[in-house]
């Protein structure tokens, strides 16, 4: 009997050689290349319009905590456009006239949030702006390519502080009682008044960084790129961790607060407020990350579990 070459599986015959990655990259450079003429003085002009309103954010909002997650977010948007631009440059350009309106709206706000120095319009006048020049420039398919990044960077526009108080108080409440209740268990001398914690001969106050909106905001941003990433294909997946997250937020609060606590206890209150407050910000982030990769885990073994449940009855089968 003759001998048979090793047939190749076909998810490996799926993937793209290395010859075909290379070629691949090539062809990008060469279509970016041939936007450029194109697309730099766009840029050039974003800049120059934008960049007083850049300069005031890195010189204020965006070094506080409470917007410190601005920066990241627009630097995520722009990885996701970045991502997906030669999708767009793929698209035959069908300038579309509705991108005109939106441009005017996005250069009013501009204008009087510059007038008036109200952020909120100065940063939703950027994704008006940048929004309308896809749609001027590529067409209505070109911006439902890039859907996701620009709403995305709604996540970054600054909410009316008035919201910010009424929406923060309760989750705070919620946050000092349950930790509150989770060191009393543990044997800490622990007592609460209303927001304001008192552990041992110090006092601790939970401001709207540590268990507040913006947190909550930061990272359902953080869930939705997660999301974005990985694209799952089970809507129900999808769906069940973005709802998912608001609870993965409150944890994570809970768990900072808890830290910041545990340190000021032991190690005073200028510990607690120094370095190891910011500290304390990082461990928000790596606990919110961890359970959301929990969760995620916990849904895909669900997922699988259930669809042997669903599947059909063999041919045959009584």
């Amino acid at each position: 009997m003759a001998a048979q070459a090793p047939t190749r599986p076909a998810a490996d015959a799926a993937l793209p050689s290395a010859h075909e990655r290379a070629q691949s990259r090539a062809q990008l450079r060469t279509q970016l290349r041939a936007a450029m003429p194109e697309w730099w003085p766009v840029l050039a002009g974003l800049v120059v319009l934008f960049a007083p309103t850049f300069d005031n954010l890195f010189a204020g909002a965006w070094i506080g905590e409470e917007q410190g997650h601005g920066p990241i977010i627009f630097a995520l948007t722009l990885w996701l456009i970045w991502r997906k631009w030669p999708a767009v440059l793929a698209l035959p350009a069908q300038p579309s006239s509705l991108g005109w309106p939106l441009l005017a709206i996005g250069l009013a706000l501009h204008l009087l949030g510059r007038s008036q120095s109200i952020l909120m319009f100065e940063v939703s006048s950027i994704l008006c702006v940048m929004a309308a020049i896809i749609v001027v420039k590529r067409g209505l398919a070109a911006f439902r390519l890039l859907w996701f990044p620009f709403f995305f960077m709604l996540f970054m526009v600054p909410l009316p502080s008035e919201l910010v108080a009424a929406l923060t108080l309760p989750m705070k409440m919620a946050v000092s009682y349950v930790t509150e209740q989770l060191l009393f268990v543990a044997g800490y001398p622990i007592g609460r008044s209303g927001v304001v914690l008192q552990i041992g001969q110090y006092q601790l106050l939970v401001a709207d960084a540590c268990a507040g909106l913006q947190t909550l905001l930061t990272l359902e941003a953080l869930g939705l790129f997660y999301l974005n990433v990985v694209r799952h294909t089970s809507a129900v997946r999808n769906v069940a961790l973005a709802i998912l997250i608001i609870p993965i937020s409150f944890c994570a609060n809970v768990v900072r607060v808890v830290t910041l606590t545990l340190v000021t206890y032991y190690y005073g209150d200028a510990a607690g407020q120094g370095f190891l407050h910011g500290f304390a910000g990082m461990v928000l982030f790596l606990t919110a990350l961890v359970l959301i990769l929990g969760v995620d885990s916990a849904l895909q073994l669900a997922v699988r579990r259930g669809k042997p449940a669903g599947a059909a009855a063999p041919a045959g089968a009584p």
